[in-house]
């Protein structure tokens, strides 16, 4: 075990806090990949390899248990960077598509990046937002009948607000949605690059069922949107690399492998066998290893944190039938996939590498979620008790699992699908509450007739068998411990908070509260 490690390892012992006095403030990168199952890097199954993603798990630490806020990416991203859980916000259910929907963030929450800036780190964002911006209105849209896209509506010329610049990012580089989501022009800082003036989007095809087209730039080519991003992680890497005196943290959000499958030209045809989506994989892994070449290129490879995770589980939509023939499992033995409340809607793969506190080739299985990376971080430098209590309200550290440790860091965790349905999983019990998978486009059997679903993963990791009518008292502590998070506002502990709005959607009231009392808002 190396120096460093052993003496994070010691401190955490002997004081039960996390040990960065020990060392300097890391560097920090997140690379958070779109759609992405945990059967698809190569090191756990996948067809194609990964050779840049597998290198992460060798020299550091793969996690086996860990989950995103939602099975969706709007919410995802949400709850990693405010380290709340997704459903508090105004957002119930699906995700952000139209270009004039008002900013999901508030500024006026001590989101992560503005917490690390206190924490005086230089921050940085490339890649997919997604998570709305406010922008001026034109006066006067086109009018022409090929022109009636939301984001036609958009005064491009002018500053936009609530976007990474007024959440805490220094400086950025992004796209709105995903690349099938117009406007399709890059942004930077608050800022579009270019006007769009051409009509423009993503034809049917075998990987993309939606068309939707709407304000382009007639530069902007998705074939070219993760070298771009690429480019710009490196340079960014570089730059900050230089300034000793200041730390940084750079949030790389893909568009990959999410819809539409638009692998560059030196990846297209790689893996002729299977398909471009199987290319586009082997694009995903590069800009992963272009990221650790600038990392090692720049000299800060010993103290820079690389994490690599997915903001929720593989597409179902995506037809790769020759993959699927050859014994592609994207979601691993677990049931499920995107938009779905079962596993492989939010069970992702989790890496973190960091040589001066990680010790390499090493796994834990301690649960995680993506609503963690706050309170990781403040934990790694020493700043847990500068978090105010209306921030992070459901962001636990895994800290001591990266030392080592293995026990529980959450009480329970809560997952939720596209179309609102809840779950609760604690311990080897998870407890899906509704009819049905809870949204998804995958090809599920009919929905069971009763309220609640309750499977023990241990012993069936594909959800078959519900045991609910066996196990009521498990049942009744599992609707307990949802309803209590509810009404307290966080899980963390700490004061009372608000929702901004009830959580769970009258739909599933309506159906519940008859036999849980407790999930009702407290004026019912």
């Amino acid at each position: 075990m190396n120096s460093s490690i052993f003496r994070n390892l010691f401190l955490t012992v002997l004081f039960g806090v996390s040990s960065s006095f020990a060392l300097e403030k890391p560097n920090i990168i997140l690379i958070l990949a779109d759609d992405m199952g945990p059967g698809e890097p190569s090191h756990m199954g996948g067809l194609v390899p990964t050779p840049a993603i597998d290198s992460l798990a060798a020299e550091g630490m793969r996690f086996t248990d860990a989950h995103t806020s939602s099975s969706v990416c709007t919410p995802t991203r949400y709850g990693l960077l405010t380290g709340r859980y997704n459903w508090r916000s105004r957002l119930k259910r699906f995700v952000l598509i139209d270009a004039t929907e008002k900013a999901l963030m508030d500024p006026k929450r001590l989101n992560m990046p503005a917490f690390l800036k206190e924490q005086n780190y230089h921050t940085g964002m490339i890649g997919k937002w997604h998570l709305g911006a406010d922008f001026e209105r034109l006066n006067s849209p086109p009018g022409d009948e090929d022109r009636q896209d939301a984001s036609w509506k958009l005064d491009y010329t002018k500053p936009f607000r609530n976007g990474p610049a007024d959440i805490g990012f220094d400086q950025s580089f992004f796209v709105l949605s995903s690349l099938d989501v117009p406007p399709y022009v890059y942004l930077r800082d608050d800022k579009a690059v270019a006007v769009p003036t051409e009509n423009g989007g993503w034809p049917h095809n075998e990987y993309n069922d939606f068309k939707r087209v709407g304000a382009r730039d007639p530069e902007f080519d998705a074939h070219d949107a993760l070298p771009d991003f690429a480019r710009e992680a490196r340079e960014y890497i570089k730059v900050q690399a230089e300034n000793e005196a200041k730390p940084f943290f750079l949030f790389l959000s893909l568009t990959s492998p999410h819809t539409p499958i638009t692998p560059s030209e030196r990846f297209k045809g790689k893996y002729p066998q299977y398909s471009h989506y199987a290319d586009f994989i082997a694009e995903t892994d590069w800009v992963v290893g272009e990221v650790i070449a600038e990392v090692t290129a720049s000299g800060i490879g010993e103290n820079t944190m690389i994490i690599y995770t997915s903001d929720n589980g593989f597409a179902p939509y995506v037809k790769i039938p020759e993959m699927l023939a050859a014994g592609y499992k994207p979601s691993g033995d677990w049931r499920g996939d995107k938009a779905t409340i079962y596993e492989g809607g939010h069970r992702v793969p989790f890496l973190v590498r960091w040589p001066a506190g990680v010790e390499p080739g090493t796994t834990s299985d301690v649960t995680v979620c993506t609503t963690d990376f706050y309170a990781t971080f403040a934990d790694l430098l020493g700043a847990r008790d500068a978090i105010p209590p209306d921030a992070a309200e459901d962001s636990f550290s895994f800290l001591p699992a990266l030392h080592g440790f293995s026990d529980p860091i959450r009480p329970f965790t809560i997952h939720h699908s596209l179309n609102g349905t809840f779950a609760i999983r604690k311990g080897d019990w998870k407890l899906i509450f509704g009819t049905g998978p809870g949204g998804g486009w995958s090809d599920e059997p009919p929905p069971p007739a009763e309220l609640v679903q309750l499977f023990n993963l241990a012993k069936d990791p594909a959800e078959t068998r519900n045991l609910e009518a066996e196990n009521p008292a498990k049942v009744a502590e599992l609707v307990d411990d949802l309803a209590e998070t509810f009404h307290r506002g966080r899980t963390t502990p700490g004061p009372d908070q608000s929702n901004d709005g009830w959580p769970m959607l009258r739909r599933d009231l309506n159906e519940l509260a008859a036999s849980f009392p407790q999930l009702a808002p407290p004026d019912e």
